[in-house]
């Protein structure tokens, strides 16, 4: 199971030390193929430009989705993007070949290296065409608080940036989950179809889920895979202030986000003990 950290831990520091070079040699990668990397960046923005012609269209004929108004729901929409963003970029593109690791047998060679294997599945590859999407989302966070004449508490600026990487973590939890089960699979080509599919929930508000549907989905993705919290609970310390009977819930993603990190751990850890080796 997962120990507690030591900053001064020279292991840690190599850690660090790996993802700074990951993190270079992953911009050296891309400004190889700088056509390439501008196609990507072109792509994210229209995608994304897409996405707000869409609710842009929506706000001509409703003054609210579920009692978020045009501007506080620009807000869920750019924190959805912050949050998107770094998966994409740090954490996404790692995983994904997680499954091509196992079926070439190239997960034997990162098992023998000194350094922790999860850690390195993870964060080995980087795709910075896709932190496009992360700044996209700060001009957007920036005009929806400047049109709506919100002025968030120096409380709020704080702790807003903790519960966006809380909503990475879960998420990071959820596919790590899932690729976790190509040791079992062999191949599960249909991870990143899978993961879109599952977290595709997060990106509406939670008011939306009412009624004898959305009542089940409301619960499960909130309190058994809490994808539902990833992006609600820090949008709303910008957009719509808490109120007494939402403080628990973002106490209680605080603990889920610890939860979620060491039950991924251990199964992680324990499908890496059901993996054969290539050689074998």
């Amino acid at each position: 199971m997962m120990q507690a950290i030591d900053d001064s831990d020279p292991g840690v520091r190599r850690h660090l030390g790996v993802w700074r070079t990951c993190l270079g040699n992953g911009l050296i990668r891309d400004m190889m193929f700088r056509g390439n990397f501008l196609i990507e960046c072109i792509t994210s923005m229209a995608w994304i430009v897409m996405n707000l012609c869409f609710y842009l269209l929506i706000f001509q004929f409703t003054q609210n989705i579920a009692g978020w108004e045009k501007y506080p729901y620009f807000i869920f929409l750019a924190t959805g993007m912050l949050v998107n963003g770094l998966m994409q970029t740090f954490v996404m593109p790692g995983i994904e070949e997680f499954s091509e690791l196992i079926r070439r047998g190239n997960l034997d060679f990162i098992l023998m290296k000194p350094i922790d294997t999860q850690f390195l599945v993870s964060f080995h590859r980087v795709k910075w065409a896709s932190l496009t999407t992360f700044f996209v989302g700060l001009g957007l966070l920036g005009y929806g608080l400047w049109q709506g004449g919100y002025v968030p508490t120096p409380w709020a600026v704080a702790i807003y940036p903790i519960y966006v990487l809380c909503g990475v973590a879960i998420l990071y939890c959820v596919m790590v989950v899932l690729a976790s089960t190509s040791v079992w699979m062999g191949r599960n080509q249909s991870l990143g179809d899978f993961w879109f599919y599952v977290t595709i929930f997060s990106r509406y508000p939670l008011e939306i889920y009412e009624g004898s549907l959305g009542q089940p989905i409301r619960v499960g993705f909130s309190f058994i895979v809490p994808i539902l919290l990833a992006v609600n609970v820090p949008a709303r310390f910008m957009a719509r202030p808490l109120q007494e009977g939402q403080w628990a819930l973002a106490v209680y993603a605080l603990g889920a986000t610890g939860v979620c990190l060491v039950l991924t751990r251990w199964i992680f850890v324990r499908a890496l003990r059901g993996y054969r080796s290539a050689s074998s």
